[in-house]
């Protein structure tokens, strides 16, 4: 199937081209970003409708080069095959998806025989899903924090809270056995830290030098960095020089605002600032667009094309 913004382009379509009734202008002439923006499904549902191939389309017309699915492996293996070969023909990167995400559980901090086995099968599926769409990276979430305690009731695992030395170990090791399964693959599991004020209190990974030191210690090339802006402002702030200080651990971003996680330019980061940085220093890969929409319908939407086409602009 020939790529179909290639054909348009080829053709010099001056005029934007119209989408059936009932979705917003198509714009199919755009220039591509400079950087590997990647919108979620949803994102454009008003323009594209609620079709996830259809989404893709609507993304490749507006010159997104990539798509972040978080909930891929909860299509059909069939329609995983669909959204790879619709991307590949589109010229577009996968971008990650959550192969394992564990909130509120000490599933890797403080491992038990059953959290093991489920994490392992995991990391299995998550091969077979990247094999179909084509994707180099993957999210985990390594767990909650270890917050046992004798006189808690409510705990099920039992026993002492362990050190928080001997969580990061645990860590660790557990880290090693998902690599193992990823390094013949070529996959990358990004590990992601998340906020405790706005949204995921209780999680083990938090901090940008906390998930760097980890990543040195696991010593896997599938193992890095997905650096979320939006978290990373909330929980330690000083964006910039704290992407610099764990650059080379670093495979992948994920953008958002704050306050409220909606696009760039409604909160306080200098979203031009950050992407200027990141093309200065030559960054090639993804940047997953995980946020919600500032305004509503097909209006909110190309207020997100045109807060994105600003953070790019060079």
């Amino acid at each position: 199937m020939p790529n179909r913004r290639l054909i348009l382009k080829s053709a010099a379509i001056a005029a934007a081209a119209t989408l059936p009734a009932g979705r917003g202008p198509a714009r199919e002439s755009q220039p591509n970003y400079y950087l590997g923006n990647a919108p979620q499904p949803g994102l454009f549902k008003h323009s594209a409708g609620k079709d996830v191939l259809d989404q893709i389309r609507f993304c490749a017309d507006q010159g997104f080069t990539a798509f972040e699915y978080n909930g891929l492996p909860n299509e059909t293996p069939v329609m995983q095959e669909k959204i790879g070969k619709l991307l590949s023909d589109n010229e577009m990167q996968m971008g990650v998806f959550v192969a394992y995400g564990s909130f509120d559980k000490p599933t890797f901090a403080r491992p038990d025989d059953a959290s093991t086995a489920e994490i392992m099968a995991a990391m299995k599926d998550a091969v077979d899903v990247a094999r179909r769409v084509g994707a180099k990276w993957c999210t985990v979430v390594p767990g909650s924090v270890d917050q046992q305690h004798p006189d808690s009731k409510w705990n099920k695992y039992g026993g002492r809270r362990l050190a928080e030395g001997y969580q990061t170990a645990n860590v660790i090791d557990m880290l090693r056995r998902c690599s193992e399964i990823f390094e013949p693959h070529d996959l990358v599991m990004v590990l992601e830290p998340l906020n405790w004020y706005a949204n995921h209190g209780g999680v083990f990974l938090q901090r940008s030098d906390q998930a760097y030191a980890i990543c040195r210690a696991v010593n896997s090339p599938s193992c890095k960095i997905l650096f979320d802006i939006y978290h990373q402002q909330i929980t330690e702030g000083n964006l910039i020089e704290n992407i610099d200080a764990c650059w080379s651990e670093i495979a992948y971003f994920q953008t958002g605002d704050n306050p409220g996680r909606k696009e760039p330019y409604t909160g306080e980061i200098n979203y031009q600032g950050v992407f200027n940085h990141l093309r200065e220093r030559g960054f090639k890969g993804v940047i997953g667009m995980e946020h919600g929409n500032s305004v509503k319908g097909i209006e909110g939407e190309q207020k997100v094309i045109a807060a994105y086409r600003k953070a790019d602009r060079v």
